[in-house]
């Protein structure tokens, strides 16, 4: 004989606020699509890079790598980064001058940098990143040859090889190592998903038509898509030369 089963109203009340918790966190990764994996990314570095094992590089074996090898170097790991298309430079360097000249018209302490900076985040010999865009405000931690912890915002802007880890493993770090602010980017979904991180993590999703608030500067700041969209457009819909 089977037996009713009855959830009583608060273990009901418990359940769907977890899954509404875990809807929340897959919404982000809506964007996320099956080209190169993560898994790919650190087999293809492991084959590559057969000095140790993933997990046990240091920044020693980061900076032993010729110059024109760009990876990341995350809890031991190291990745392969593949060189950005002109889509993803283009936008990264306008939302930069937009982060600058709010910075200098407001004679600000902060600075704005577009990559190749490195990050040594956790301020240890086991990992250093490199954001797409990046805003310090705390001088001393910019040293001659890198950023020396967390910055107060990071921008992130997909690509196929990079959207497993910016929205996962990357969010995860800089979030422990107190990022206060980080945005990821899919500019073909046009989307801009913001971490709040100092404020209970809060989550947005914006689309480009929108002037989007950056929080550390109390939404003051507001960074404007619209000339950057219509030549990144312009940039993904372009036709490849014929070889």
């Amino acid at each position: 004989m089977k037996k009713d089963i009855t959830i009583q109203p608060e273990k009901q009340k418990k359940e769907e606020s977890v899954q509404e918790k875990k809807e929340m966190i897959k919404e982000p990764l809506y964007a996320m699509r099956e080209t190169v994996s993560e898994k790919d990314m650190v087999k293809e570095a492991s084959l590559k890079y057969a000095l140790k094992r993933q997990g046990e590089y240091t920044l020693e074996d980061y900076y032993a790598l010729p110059d024109d090898q760009r990876i990341e170097l995350i809890d031991g790991v190291i990745y392969d980064m593949a060189a950005p298309n002109m889509a993803h430079q283009t936008a990264a360097t306008a939302i930069t001058v937009q982060l600058n000249n709010y910075i200098n018209s407001r004679g600000g302490k902060c600075f704005a940098y577009s990559a190749p900076v490195d990050v040594q985040l956790d301020c240890d010999d086991r990992t250093m990143v490199q954001p797409d865009v990046l805003v310090v405000c705390e001088r001393d931690k910019i040293i001659k040859r890198c950023v020396y912890g967390a910055p107060d915002m990071v921008v992130e802007i997909l690509s196929p090889s990079s959207e497993r880890k910016d929205l996962t493993i990357k969010l995860a770090k800089y979030i422990g190592a107190g990022v206060r602010e980080y945005w990821v980017i899919d500019l073909r979904l046009e989307k801009v998903i913001v971490y709040d991180i100092e404020h209970e993590c809060r989550t947005s999703i914006y689309g480009m038509s929108k002037h989007i608030p950056v929080q550390i500067f109390g939404g003051d700041c507001q960074i404007s898509f619209d000339g950057i969209m219509e030549m990144v457009r312009s940039i993904l819909n372009s036709p490849e030369p014929d070889e």
